[in-house]
């Protein structure tokens, strides 16, 4: 429930980062597993450890480095998530997206969303990329449960279009004529920190999902609860439950997460000198 200690936290942290980072920051680039490596174009990087910023959460994931790393990348001012927050790691909702929100307090108005993600369609295979152009999160709680943040935005918002159109056609397009392997389709976030039944996985199917994961929804509902213009991609490291022989594991994710890094920040370079 969002209460006065939370917005509390959301200054803080906003002042420490306006302290060691004087230029406006245009651009919000979240990292999911295996991609942390998408950091490393980032130019005159400033470097803050999640430690050091009072009331911000640990991540305890594998593949998540647990700082903010800011910069230049390809001509934008740039504050890149090296590392999110889980619901499933036990932090609170209001947690789980207190970054998304420590940026709108700074005036950040652009995010771009990463994740790995099970494929759930039917062409889709692990290094592949899919453009997320709606999402399922129907699951779990929302991050805007409890008490408006006024501020921000208002009580009841409507999700009709998430992710921006024109941003989501841009980032598409440029990675056809670069001949990567993107998909476009429905991001369903599952709570975890399980892996999903074949049974699940089939419902999601069943209900137009074309990818599954844990992450990336309570984030780009708050973006869009603050007004930011959202473009979200998944990275599909493996092949969701029942969809293959093999067992499903975080080193697998991680693998590929890593193996199709250089490509992914290709894209975004070239995105980012396009926007």
């Amino acid at each position: 429930m969002i209460n006065d200690a939370y917005l509390v936290k959301i200054e803080q942290a906003a002042t420490i980062i306006r302290t060691m980072v004087k230029e406006p920051i245009e651009w919000l680039l979240v990292l999911g597993s295996g991609l942390g490596a998408l950091a490393d174009a980032i130019s005159d990087a400033v470097t803050i450890s999640y430690e050091e910023i009072p009331g911000f959460p640990k991540s305890t994931v594998p593949g998540h480095a647990g700082k903010f790393v800011f910069g230049k990348w390809a001509g934008h001012s740039i504050a890149i998530m090296q590392g999110r927050f889980h619901y499933y790691e036990g932090h609170s909702m209001e947690d789980v997206v207190l970054p998304i929100r420590v940026m709108q307090e700074i005036g950040v108005e652009n995010i771009l969303l990463t994740n790995a993600a099970g494929g759930i369609g039917e062409d889709m295979r692990p290094g592949d990329l899919m453009l997320i152009t709606d999402h399922i999160g129907l699951f779990a709680e929302s991050p805007l449960r409890g008490a408006n943040i006024d501020k921000y935005g208002s009580r009841f918002i409507d999700q009709s279009q998430i992710y921006d159109l024109e941003y989501s056609d841009l980032l598409f397009d440029i990675a056809g004529k670069m001949n990567i392997k993107m998909h476009k389709g429905v991001y369903a976030w599952c709570r975890g920190p399980q892996f999903e039944t074949p049974a699940e996985i089939r419902l999601l199917k069943m209900v137009g999902a074309g990818a599954a994961g844990m992450s990336t929804v309570p984030e780009a509902i708050t973006a869009s609860h603050g007004g930011m213009r959202i473009v979200a991609l998944s990275c599909i490291t493996n092949f969701a439950a029942g969809l293959s022989e093999v067992p499903l594991s975080h080193e697998e994710v991680m693998e590929t997460g890593s193996r199709v890094a250089e490509s992914t920040i290709k894209l975004i370079t070239s995105f980012l000198e396009t926007v």
